[in-house]
């Protein structure tokens, strides 16, 4: 599964647009904001039928008879003519943007057509204007199929510089049996018989929606007072040693060993735990869950911008859309690929359909929201507490 989870401790976290801006100009640095008629490059996509593709490990489909196969990569290629040079070189969001900031402040290309980065992230590139505005006219699929609840997040409103690779659900996953009860909601966290034996995300960007929403905050326009009242919750719960520690993508090891009943937890890694241990259970709490995303975009001075393109569009195509969904098992992006799936001669397939972390439906739709993003303004300083707290 693709690590999720991640640490703050690269040189560049917690720096959004503004503050590397600042930095960088008083360092003598020409400011790292490109505007948009300085994004675009000559397009060699007509005569070099190529396109450069990076994602993260274990974040596409494969044959199941050989693991170097990518099925829908193949297929892309053979009805295209378009080869695709693909790579899992994406670890770590903020260490995947230190590799290539150097190239885009300076105003070169990277070497990229293509990434996958998590929503927050995708929000820093677009906020630096180095994200290309995709060509909608040569996406159809993408204008037809996107799923209407991902089509206009705050930080890039009708989605013009990116789209969703796939999406998920933070919420809760607990161990029933052992626990002996149900967890409802985030405020079932905090009872006595968890002390010592929860676990929360150690990343601010991953970490504190779940916590507001537990409280009550409207998340799509959340303010730093309720930030700082959820802190005041968190670094309580420090205090009395209720949580027993926080997590990058490891909390699925504590899990599933025993060493913690309950914790912050990704959807589709809970299908995978839940394959392995029946008694493993994710809920999205009363309260509401978050749903994020983790988009593709097309970085500055792109090579072959049309073909990366048109391979994004390539998997809005809902028959491909399900054949990733069957295979990585997160929100499929692509409504219509529910349909697609529940045709499928295969039974567990065919399930899928039925799963409300592959494709949510109304009543847990109801309770999912896309968190508003941090602020350049406020990243520093609620990085910077947030932090301390999780001992980063």
């Amino acid at each position: 599964m693709p690590q999720l989870a991640f640490s703050r401790r690269a040189a560049l976290a917690g720096l959004g647009a503004a503050g590397l801006s600042a930095a960088l100009a008083g360092c003598g640095v020409p400011p790292a904001y490109v505007p948009e008629e300085g994004r675009t490059g000559p397009d060699r996509s007509e005569r070099d039928r190529s396109v450069a593709f990076s994602n993260w490990s274990l974040y596409i489909d494969t044959d199941e008879e050989d693991e170097e196969s990518r099925p829908t990569l193949e297929a892309f290629s053979e009805r295209t003519g378009i080869e695709v040079r693909y790579t899992e070189e994406i670890n770590d969001n903020d260490e995947f943007f230190g590799k290539v900031s150097p190239a885009l402040m300076n105003r070169q290309e990277t070497g990229h057509d293509l990434v996958v980065v998590s929503d927050w992230m995708a929000a820093r590139f677009v906020h630096l204007g180095w994200a290309q505005k995709m060509d909608r006219s040569a996406q159809p699929n993408v204008t037809r199929h996107l799923d209407p609840q991902l089509r206009s997040p705050a930080f890039d409103e009708g989605r013009l510089h990116t789209v969703p690779w796939q999406s998920g659900i933070t919420g809760i996953a607990y161990n029933r049996r052992a626990l002996g009860r149900e967890i409802k909601s985030v405020r079932d966290l905090w009872h006595p018989d968890l002390a010592g034996r929860v676990t929360l995300f150690s990343g601010l960007d991953e970490s504190f929606c779940l916590l507001m929403q537990g409280s009550g905050v409207d998340v799509t326009r959340w303010t730093e007072s309720d930030f700082h009242r959820m802190c005041d919750q968190v670094e309580n719960l420090v205090r009395r040693r209720h949580i027993r520690r926080f997590t990058g993508n490891d909390y699925t090891s504590d899990l599933s060993k025993g060493d913690v009943l309950a914790c912050q937890a990704y959807s589709g890694d809970a299908i995978q735990l839940q394959a392995d241990n029946p008694d493993i259970e994710f809920v999205v709490p009363e309260e509401g869950g978050e749903l994020w995303a983790e988009s593709l975009l097309v970085p500055n001075l792109a090579r072959h911008k049309g073909n990366a393109e048109a391979l994004v569009d390539h998997y809005y195509d809902p028959q491909v859309a399900a054949q990733l969904a069957a295979s990585v098992n997160y929100v499929c992006p692509v409504p219509a690929a529910r349909e697609v799936l529940a045709g499928s001669d295969d039974k567990e397939t065919a399930e899928l359909v039925e799963n409300p972390l592959v494709f949510p439906d109304d009543d847990m739709r109801r309770r999912l929201a896309v968190a508003r993003d941090i602020s350049s303004a406020e990243r520093r300083s609620l990085a910077r507490r947030w932090n301390a707290i999780a001992g980063l």
